[in-house]
């Protein structure tokens, strides 16, 4: 399987950021790091993945003074919460968690084993900490994502190209429309997304996703709805980019995503974080992972958000959906693929 992480694989910026060897941790035990996460592994070795390099270079070293304990729901999200159980129960010194679901599993199974998550979007709103600033709990990372602003700002730009559209499907992670706080109650985000979808002259409709084989039953019911525009992302959605790109080309969807990768895999525009974020944000997660090991509380270390997003519009899509780029932005564009 691939996930945006194989994506970074290549990427300089995760190696340069640790150039130069860290003091070593202090002698005693081999530290436990326990990973969650919704999706499935990947198959290139541990030893060659940029994450266990990085860590390398602070003095942690795999098999040796760093002990691994992998835990992968396969896009089966009811076994996160026995997986997060099963990592405390090996005594794990912390939890590394991909994604909102693995991370409230986490932090509802130990409120003292110290948790380390991305690709988390509102934080705050789903109870896992008090404050970016001041965390205040066990919990601490980046955010994916802290606000519809740029989720609003994404439709605008979608609004340009496809004047004529009036019905938008969202095709996305089911736990972004409708996420379930640590408290046990709901954030209902998807409410949000249709609000402002509806302020920009859209109708909407979800297609919640579970896992990537969702994506043909989706665009069933989305072409049944006779859907003119596409909005999608998640895990779900950049797993099968490539399907997606091909089924909204053949409706002939004017499509948005959160990440370029959709729109290289002919999308029609994107607006999110770029590649380049995605490697800091690596690279700041094996700071924060070494730091807590070395035995720093999560609450004292803030919670990072995004510092960067770019537009990127596929101008080859556009022409084949018969639709005209706005000069204006196309020239606000990060990146213009043709």
């Amino acid at each position: 399987m691939t996930t945006r992480r194989d994506a970074l694989l290549t990427l300089p910026l995760l190696y340069a950021a640790f150039g130069a060897s860290a003091q070593a941790p202090k002698a005693g035990p081999p530290k436990r790091m326990g990973y969650l996460a919704l999706g499935s592994d990947i198959t290139t070795p541990r030893s060659e993945r940029p994450f266990y390099i990085a860590m390398s270079k602070k003095g942690w070293i795999l098999g040796d003074n760093l002990l691994p304990e992998p835990a992968y729901a396969d896009f089966q999200a009811e076994r996160l919460a026995g997986l997060a159980e099963e990592l405390v129960r090996k005594r794990v010194d912390a939890i590394w968690c991909n994604g909102p679901g693995a991370t409230l599993a986490a932090v509802r199974a130990t409120r003292t084993i110290p948790v380390v998550f991305q690709n988390v979007g509102m934080p705050v709103e789903l109870g896992l900490i008090d404050s970016y600033g001041r965390p205040g709990r066990n919990a601490t990372g980046h955010a994916f994502f802290t606000g519809i602003e740029v989720d609003t700002k994404r439709l605008e730009f979608l609004r340009e190209i496809a004047p004529a559209a009036k019905r938008l499907s969202w095709l996305i992670s089911a736990d972004y429309i409708s996420s379930e706080t640590l408290a046990g109650g709901r954030y209902e985000y998807g409410q949000l997304l249709e609000a402002a979808a509806k302020g920009l002259g859209f109708e909407t409709r979800f297609h919640p996703l579970r896992a990537p084989q969702d994506i043909d039953a989706a665009f069933g019911d989305i072409t049944a709805w006779r859907a003119q525009a596409l909005a999608g992302g998640g895990l779900q959605v950049h797993e099968a980019r490539q399907r997606i790109a091909e089924l909204a080309l053949r409706h002939r969807l004017s499509s948005a995503f959160h990440l370029r990768w959709n729109v290289e895999a002919g999308g029609l525009l994107s607006y999110g974080i770029p590649p380049s974020e995605f490697a800091y944000i690596d690279s700041r997660i094996v700071e924060y992972m070494d730091r807590i090991l070395r035995g720093t509380p999560p609450a004292d270390l803030p919670v990072e958000r995004p510092s960067r997003y770019e537009l990127v519009i596929n101008a080859k899509t556009a022409k084949t959906l018969g639709l005209t780029i706005p000069p204006a932005l196309q020239a606000r564009a990060d990146d213009v693929i043709r």
